[in-house]
């Protein structure tokens, strides 16, 4: 069979945000394309088990996750002391991944990129002249219906202008922050032109094809404001593979009793892992709740686990959510989908960026309490999120009900098909 066209896209940062493109990337590749996944070494084992020709930029996101520094900025949940640190290391490694990409790209006919890649892509596509393609993960086209998702969900609702001007100080946020390392890249590696001042929000380059969004439009509906060439495809999901089995203690402990609460925070590194671990352990005796707690990069510990409570390392969550009676997450844009899909409650400990608009998102559609950011987070603020979760019969009802909707739609399919009708 021949190959359509040759797509590049640059997936960049932890887990949740490189799985969605992995899914898209397959998608594509199943409908005739030859596509390339740009992602972190971290992630080309996950690429390769899918299929995928994985091609790797140099370095360690995890161990940047997992850094003392980026601990507690994460505990503190500050926008942009988080964006100012994670600009410092793109510095530091922009070089490098301008190599890697410009190596990676060379023959593509389009490259595609969300938030994660947005800039890197748009000078590769430049270098390369090729067409470049937005496909983000969270809202990032301005409208007036709701604020930038990066900005906290506290700020004062101030209506559409406002919220036009918020997506705009969030881009020039990420921009300006990410301006030196761009232009560094662009004069030592790819021999371009300096960048607007401003960015390149209002280029040609990054207007000409439509954008996609990876998320379901039952969860956030397209934005009347946004125009035809925006599209809201449903959630891009990669689903395990067909004969992943469960480790035995994982199986026998699910059939040991009623569905357990999962608890997990995925790439969400924490200060104080023991303390975090034993306030969730007060909480699941208070209600009497069994759990499975997820140790992941979050670096959860407890020496001495009850017998109602499972730690493991990681599970996939399209094979364990359904499993459940309700989980507990950091509000990642992939484990809220995988939530949503999983048809349970879900409960969302926010801590920072686009986790506090999911969380709202949970709240709004009444299929989860009300979040708890997680400088607030206490055991009885828990405990009674976990007693909301798991008794609230409406709340239970819509949380199935969505599952359904979302479970219905094929946004890989959707994404795949709008690609198949560009005129690149």
């Amino acid at each position: 069979m021949s190959v359509r066209r040759r797509i590049a896209i640059i997936a960049l940062g932890t887990r949740g945000d490189v799985q969605p493109y992995v899914a898209l990337g397959v998608g594509l590749r199943d409908a005739g394309h030859a596509v390339r996944l740009i992602t972190h070494e971290n992630f080309a084992p996950l690429a390769a088990a899918h299929g995928l020709e994985a091609h790797v930029v140099r370095g360690d996101v995890q161990a940047v996750a997992e850094s003392d520094e980026m601990r507690a900025l994460l505990a503190k949940g500050n926008f942009l002391a988080i964006t100012r640190r994670t600009a410092q290391e793109a510095k530091r490694a922009i070089q490098q991944w301008a190599e890697d990409g410009l190596a990676a790209c060379r023959g593509v006919e389009l490259i595609a990129a969300g938030i994660g890649g947005l800039f890197i892509g748009l000078a590769l596509a430049e270098k390369m002249a090729v067409p470049f393609m937005q496909a983000h993960l969270v809202p990032f086209t301005p409208t007036g219906e709701f604020p930038g998702v990066l900005l906290p969900v506290a700020l004062p609702r101030l209506g559409g202008g406002f919220n036009r001007l918020s997506h705009r100080f969030v881009r020039q946020v990420m921009w300006q922050g990410s301006r030196g390392a761009d232009n560094l890249a662009r004069r030592q590696v790819l021999d371009l032109p300096t960048a607007p001042l401003f960015g390149p929000f209002g280029g040609e380059r990054l207007r000409r094809l439509p954008a996609l969004y990876g998320f379901s439009p039952a969860v956030v509906s397209r934005p009347a404001d946004w125009d035809g060439n925006t599209h809201v495809t449903g959630y891009w999901f990669l689903d395990s593979s067909a004969d992943w089995t469960p480790p035995p203690a994982l199986a026998a402990f699910l059939d040991d009793g009623p569905p357990p609460i999962y608890v997990g925070f995925g790439s969400m590194a924490s200060r104080q892992p023991e303390e975090t671990a034993a306030l969730v352990l007060r909480a699941l005796a208070e209600t009497r709740q069994r759990a499975i707690m997820l140790s992941g990069w979050a670096g959860l510990r407890a020496d001495q686990l009850p017998p109602s409570v499972l730690m493991v390392e990681s599970v996939p969550h399209d094979w364990l959510f359904p499993r459940v009676s309700a989980v507990v997450h950091h509000g990642g844009a992939g484990t809220t989908a995988a939530g949503l899909r999983a048809g349970v409650p879900s409960i969302l400990i926010p801590f920072f960026g686009d986790q506090a608009f999911w969380a709202e998102r949970v709240r709004a559609l009444g299929v989860g309490p009300e979040p708890i950011p997680r400088r607030k987070l206490t055991a009885e603020r828990l405990a009674g999120a976990i007693r909301q979760a798991v008794t609230d019969e409406a709340l239970r009802r819509r949380a199935v009900e969505l599952g359904a909707t979302i479970r219905a739609e094929d946004g890989v399919g959707r994404a795949a098909a709008i690609i198949d009708t560009l005129s690149l």
